[in-house]
């Protein structure tokens, strides 16, 4: 399976809302540090507050996060704020959040890594929270701020209060700074559930029934009763049935509806197809229909593929399809669609950072365009590339002949056994593809090699142990499509043994392709081994080379007889 990017994403809050050249000053910083991407700026007038939101590879964010905090306390002075947002500090709060390729844990770890080295090298104090948390009461974020700005003087003199890193008597700079909260926490989604009602009260009961606060218990009437209360007079709740979960309802205007507003605060715990088909059920137990989905910002990649899968599984569809297909699955399922269009490249974290990064890649061309920037002079794309790209096309065959075994009219019993094949089809296609381009580059980092200057001793040296370093990842690459290659035969005889019998020549076909996508890599491996000055290391490389051949010949071979037989060739 591809392995994730690793990427997070920090959503600073700053004390400062009207001014927009101070704004601008802070973001900017953001902006132009290399390896995260700017994606959101919301001042606030009233709150006095601006909410930042950027992303990217984690050290380059936690890099940018410091520098953002040093400008903040650079320019916005505590003394002088006011705002109707609770706040502590120039920089208030900064969570780092896991999107992709990276855990909980692991951002906690960076918070707290950061938390210190902003209270070391900027002397701005620092609370963790959240996730985090040093001390368990700490991870609410209320308990870090109670007071707010103008109970640090108090706080600071007080070893059970003083922050976590850079506990200090309060004095001049801390007064103008104030301190910071830096946290780690999951992806929150803010999202509106659209009904087809113009009530209030009755979306009110819908969250009042899913959040996980719940409602107070009433004596008697439920809607109208007294609220029964504890022993410190604290309302008695009934709560939800959706864990990490706030949620109110409203009347839109702007749409005429009613929703359901929410805030998943854990998706781990209550993924947003969950949140969906709860919030459904609670509608209709009350006349009510859920007519769409408003993603509120933005959401991870995962939440969305998780979604698709869920319904097609519902469905006893298989989920072994393109990935644009579990995405679509999941718009139409959720409704995503019903207020106004949406578009995955503007409204999830990952496709916003790559910013069309497949542009230029062989495997974001046409099937023509691919074909005739094979037969053009230059030597790359070559048989390394093409022969990658015939395991894709092989792996492709196989999982095809699943996923319409898995949707075969009589054979629904089985769509799960098939499904679970279609999708190790698509991670064996995904990794072929993968190494379409990864040959190419790997042919031009030895023509890269080739142009080093070559003038002094010295650098005669380090060009030749370039070329050889070069040479030897040229075929180690196409090694790599043999060993994928060689795994599509095992879905291919599954699929001409187990498989929708009308479609038992494709699964012959893809064991074909798989055969000279082994075959083919398998002379790029010769080609470039040849040149290492590596003997050892050459003939390992050949040997792996022509065993990976030998063992697909027999197997294309097995399968061709089986798909022949089952045709009713003789």
């Amino acid at each position: 399976m591809e392995k994730a990017r690793k990427i997070v994403e920090c959503v600073p809050n700053f004390s400062e809302g009207r001014n927009k050249e101070v704004i601008r000053q802070i973001t900017d910083v953001i902006a132009q540090h290399e390896g995260v991407k700017l994606l959101d700026v919301s001042p606030g007038e009233a709150t006095n507050r601006t909410v930042v939101t950027f992303a990217g590879d984690p050290e380059a964010v936690v890099e940018a996060a410091f520098q953002a905090v040093k400008k903040a306390a650079e320019l916005i002075d505590m003394r002088q704020h006011h705002g109707a947002h609770p706040r502590m500090g120039a920089t208030d709060v900064l969570p780092l959040v896991p999107v992709s390729g990276v855990t909980l844990e692991e951002c906690a770890q960076l918070a707290r890594q950061l938390a210190e080295r902003i209270a070391k090298e900027l002397e701005v104090p620092c609370y963790c929270y959240e996730a985090a948390a040093l001390r368990p009461e700490r991870k609410n974020l209320a308990v870090c701020r109670e007071g707010e700005y103008e109970a640090l003087p108090e706080k600071m003199a007080q070893r059970e209060l003083a922050p976590d890193f850079g506990a200090r008597p309060y004095d001049e700079k801390v007064a103008r700074t104030g301190c910071t909260a830096v946290g780690a926490r999951d992806f929150l989604i803010a999202v509106n559930f659209n009904l087809n009602t113009t009530s209030t009260r009755r979306a009110n009961a819908i969250a009042f029934d899913v959040r996980e606060k719940g409602r107070p218990r009433r004596e008697g009437n439920p809607i109208v009763g007294k609220v029964i209360k504890d022993e410190q007079g604290n309302p008695v709740m009934m709560p939800g049935t959706l864990k990490a979960t706030k949620a109110i309802g409203w009347y839109i205007e702007e749409y005429g509806i009613a929703q359901v507003s929410m805030n998943i605060t854990d998706i781990r715990i209550t993924p947003l197809h969950v949140a969906f088909d709860e919030v459904c059920r609670h509608a209709e137990k009350r006349g009510l229909r859920v007519t769409g989905t408003e993603i509120v910002g933005l959401v991870p990649e995962r939440t969305l593929i998780e979604a698709g899968k869920y319904f097609l599984h519902k469905q006893q569809r298989s989920s072994g399809i393109p990935k644009e297909d579990v995405l679509k699955m999941a718009v139409k399922s959720m409704g995503l669609d019903d207020l106004a269009p949406f578009n995955p490249e503007e409204k999830v974290v990952e496709y916003l950072l790559d910013g069309g990064q497949e542009r230029g890649q062989l495997t974001a061309l046409t099937a023509k365009a691919f074909a005739d920037e094979t037969l053009r002079e230059s030597p790359a794309p070559g048989g390394g590339s093409v022969a990658a790209y015939m395991g894709a096309l092989g792996a492709a065959l196989g999982a095809m002949v699943a996923n319409l075994s898995a949707h075969k009219p009589g054979w629904d019993e089985q769509w799960e056994y098939f499904s679970e094949w279609a999708e190790k089809g698509l991670a064996l296609e995904q990794e072929l593809l993968r190494l379409v381009d990864e040959d190419t580059a790997a042919f031009n980092r030895v023509m890269a090699a080739f142009g080093l200057p070559k003038t002094t001793e010295e650098e005669k040296r380090l060009r030749q142990q370039a070329i050889q370093d070069a040479t030897c990842y040229a075929a180690e690459v196409p090694l790599r499509t043999m060993l994928a290659a060689s795994k599509v035969f095992a879905l291919c005889r599954v699929m001409v043994e187990k498989g929708n019998p009308n479609s038992v020549s494709d699964a012959g076909v893809g064991a074909l392709a798989a055969r000279a996508a082994v075959i083919g890599a398998g002379l790029n491996v010769k080609i470039n081994a040849a040149s290492l000055k590596d003997k050892a290391k050459a003939q390992a490389l050949m040997q792996e080379a022509e065993s990976l051949k030998e063992t697909a010949m027999a197997e294309e071979s097995q399968i061709l007889a089986m798909a022949e037989a089952a045709i009713g060739v003789e």
